[in-house]
């Protein structure tokens, strides 16, 4: 058995809170285990032009691979929703922790003024509110429930987006609650947004540990964070995801939850505009995750989705 570990991790404060909790859990798990954090920078580290320009999904998981492949490290830790469902056929998914809050969460401005005094919501937001988001998820939903509301992109970390915030920039963000909690900027959060409203990424909350195929010393050390009911939902939504042949670049989401020894899983495809959403829901029993996912994608492209993805393709 291993005595030492190197966890490659973004170098961003949140992505270091997330390698430092797997770090301290394998350390307490592993009592005699050496863990070492290595920060890895990645294309969307670097890059300051939006998703939609430098490429989307992997380019905050490229370079965490390619470490991992030639030794550099030993694991690469990431949100799950950063990881490409398709992964090379030398690495695999060695662990998913369980699960931290996977809504959305809206986040007013200081100064935000919320109609007629009621409890904040996107309902609630000042007509023609601007919005800071660079997700086409978050934006097609929100314009599907507000077409009056006025979107900026965003970037930067947690912290900066917050600061333009409050500096007027915009009126309110749309914020991973998982993001927010781990960072201890809970207070933050005006209102989390129920999947109804909002529904979640592929994956959100999530935090995935990947490790070198055939490495089994690595894998066996890893595999004890494993959360059971937490891979089963996440399978689900992937093999969603993966099925439909989309990324973070399209307007997907997808949420499952395993309720009484069964998964439920929604998936809904929308056109950039949020004029158009093709929505619905399957559920099955546990041992058939990853057939659910696929189930539920071929009834949205069947009603639907696959023109969406088609013209957005184009």
């Amino acid at each position: 058995m291993k005595d030492s570990l190197v966890i490659g991790s973004r170098g961003s404060k949140l992505a270091l809170i997330q390698a430092q909790m797997v770090k301290a859990e394998l350390e307490r798990l592993h009592p005699s285990l050496e863990v070492q954090i290595e920060i890895i920078k990645t294309t969307g580290d670097v890059k300051t032009d939006p998703l939609s320009v430098i490429g989307g999904k992997g380019v905050f998981t490229k370079e965490l691979e390619d470490a991992l492949l030639d030794g550099r490290t030993d694991i690469a830790v990431h949100s799950l929703k950063d990881l490409p469902t398709i992964l090379s056929d030398k690495l695999i998914i060695a662990a998913i922790c369980k699960r931290e809050d996977p809504r959305d969460a809206l986040v007013l401005g200081r100064l935000t003024q919320i109609s007629g005094g009621v409890n904040p919501s996107v309902a609630a937001l000042p007509k023609e509110a601007t919005i800071g988001t660079s997700s086409p998820r978050r934006l097609a939903q929100l314009k599907n429930l507000r077409s009056d509301l006025v979107f900026k992109d965003l970037r930067g970390n947690v912290d900066t987006r917050l600061r333009k915030l409050d500096e007027g920039q915009y009126d309110a963000l749309v914020l991973a609650c998982a993001g927010l909690r781990r960072l201890d900027r809970e207070n933050r959060i005006s209102a989390p947004l129920s999947p109804q409203e909002m529904l979640p990424a592929v994956g959100q909350g999530a935090i995935a540990i990947e490790a070198r195929a055939g490495d089994e010393d690595t894998v066996g050390l890893v595999g004890k964070l494993d959360h059971k009911f937490t891979r089963l939902a996440c399978t689900a939504e992937r093999s969603f995801l993966l099925s439909l042949g989309g990324g973070c670049l399209l307007p997907i989401a997808g949420y499952a939850i395993v309720r009484d020894k069964r998964i439920r899983l929604q998936g809904l495809v929308a056109d950039a505009l949020g004029e158009r959403i093709v929505r619905d829901h399957i559920s099955g029993p546990l041992d058939e995750a990853e057939k659910l996912g696929s189930r539920l994608a071929e009834r949205l492209l069947a009603n639907g989705a696959g023109e969406l993805l088609e013209a957005k393709i184009s």
